[in-house]
């Protein structure tokens, strides 16, 4: 027996796995960004505290070479006597130690190395402009053996006696040296803050992916729950983030499933149960013509009659059953013409009127002239106006009229079909539902299997029109039909009635 961990447990943690080391790994990238570009915001920084420290000794520095240009000062005169250039460069030598800034050099005037207190780079030339900040001091960013400095140079001051013909004082010092003080000292600062700012980040990571986690593990039971027959199953998950949306889309998916299931389960049961009677008849009636039990001519013709009858009622609930589930699949086949409303509403009355005259019902109608076509297809057209005026005939009360108008409604012709509700009232809401009847107890012979309406209201979409019902103020039904108008000019008579169908 394994030991393992379950399926969905185990899909759940390599999940979270992912989740965080993702988030560990934007932590780190981004720790190491923030260092990137704090390490050259404090490099920058330090090597304008450097140029301006600089530039603040130079002046100091100035002084004191012209200073020690005098070998000595004489009595009485004041007057300076310079100092041979050997003895010059020693004391150069000992002041340079003294400031301890890097490197002294002096220019002449053309900017050329005189001195250098490294004794590396004399006869080198070096660029200076002027400082932004001090006045009097220019600055340079030189280059000694491929090593950038930074420097900060004046103009030496009083009459021109310097033995080495120097006209510049400059101060120098290494790049390096400030970059290396720099890291040294901002390294434990950063490793610190980066080691607090990750363990932060992590706890906040955690947090984070729990919140997501958890409602997605809440889903996915919950899909399993439905997915095992447990339609009623929801999930408590709220909110106007993207979680939450996902949690009400997945309730109200549910909803649809659990209301497309219950409905399922319904029609089946209405089917089964339109089924049964003629069945049970066609059995009964077809087992006693098979024993002979019929004895009279007459009893065996009203069987097979009753076995003819019902075997086309079964055929037709097949037909229409078969109609809708194309129509719903939008697999049924459609052909879209110009179709005269006119024409083809007296030929539907035509067709009904012996049954209307049965009921003793008077048929009426009303279509103006300048009714322009509609775009439908005829074969389907038939199909609903047949349905209308069959479902008013049946149950407009003996005696009464049934109404048929057509007229313009905004880009559309709508045509209305009207009659007494009789005593017992439809619902209006639920006429269009499968298997709906007004009266109950009415048999699925006198009045259809209630799939008749269903049918046309997916046409008419079909057909991008509308079918609907109301009440009017005299208390009549009426199914409004709705279509869009041609836009052929022409429009294609009805000459012969399509074929019903069944």
């Amino acid at each position: 027996m394994g030991c393992g961990l379950p399926v969905g447990a185990g899909r759940q943690l390599t999940l979270r796995i992912r989740l965080l080391a993702a988030a560990a790994g934007i932590v780190a990238l981004s720790l190491l960004l923030a260092g990137a570009l704090t390490w050259v915001q404090v490099r920058t920084l330090e090597f304008q505290g450097t140029q301006d420290q600089l530039d603040r000794q130079i002046t100091t520095a100035a002084q004191q070479v012209r200073m020690n240009e005098c070998q000595f000062v004489q009595a009485g005169t004041g007057s300076c006597r310079v100092a041979f250039a050997a003895d010059f460069t020693a004391r150069l030598d000992s002041l340079a130690a003294r400031l301890g800034t890097g490197r002294l050099l002096l220019l002449d005037n053309e900017r050329y190395i005189v001195y250098d207190s490294a004794a590396q780079s004399t006869g080198s030339r070096i660029p200076l402009t002027q400082s932004q900040r001090f006045q009097n001091v220019l600055e340079a960013r030189p280059v000694f053996d491929g090593e950038g400095y930074i420097a900060a140079a004046m103009k030496l001051p009083g009459k021109r006696i310097d033995p080495l013909g120097a006209t510049y004082v400059v101060l120098a010092q290494p790049q390096s040296f400030v970059a290396g003080a720099a890291a040294g000292d901002l390294a434990t600062r950063l490793l610190e803050a980066g080691g607090v700012a990750l363990v932060a980040a992590m706890l906040l990571i955690l947090l984070v992916v729990r919140s997501v986690t958890r409602p997605l593990t809440q889903l996915a039971a919950a899909a399993e729950d439905i997915a095992a027959g447990n339609y009623s199953r929801r999930v408590s998950i709220s909110g106007q983030d993207e979680i939450g949306m996902l949690g009400s889309a997945f309730n109200r998916m549910a909803e649809a499933v659990e209301r497309a299931r219950k409905v399922q389960r319904d029609f089946l049961a209405n089917v089964s149960h339109e089924l049964k009677t003629p069945l049970t008849s066609l059995i009964g009636f077809s087992q006693a013509l098979v024993d002979d039990s019929l004895l009279s001519d007459a009893e065996r013709h009203r069987a097979a009659t009753i076995v003819h009858e019902e075997s086309e009622r079964v055929l037709r609930m097949a037909q229409e059953l078969l109609d809708l589930a194309r129509v719903e699949a939008g697999t049924i086949s459609m052909h879209i013409t110009s179709v005269d409303l006119s024409g083809q509403l007296q030929q539907e009355l035509e067709m009904v009127r012996p049954r209307a005259a049965s009921r003793s019902l008077a048929l009426d109608l009303n279509v103006p002239d300048d009714i322009p076509p509609v775009a439908a297809d005829p074969e389907r057209l038939h199909q609903i106006l047949d349905n209308l005026l069959d479902n008013a005939v049946k149950y407009a009360p003996e005696g009464t009229a049934v109404h048929a108008v057509a007229r313009l409604s905004g880009g559309g012709v709508e045509t209305i079909v009207s009659n007494p509700a009789g005593q017992h009232r439809p619902d209006p809401d639920r006429m269009f539902e499968r298997f709906y009847r007004a009266d109950p107890s009415r048999s699925a012979a006198a009045g259809g299997v209630g799939l008749g309406l269903s049918i046309s209201r997916e046409l008419a979409v079909a057909m991008k029109g509308r079918l609907w019902a109301d009440f009017d103020d005299s208390g009549n039904l009426r199914l409004h039909l709705t279509l869009p108008a041609s836009r052929d000019s022409v429009s294609t008579p009805a000459e012969a009635a399509p074929a019903a169908v069944a």
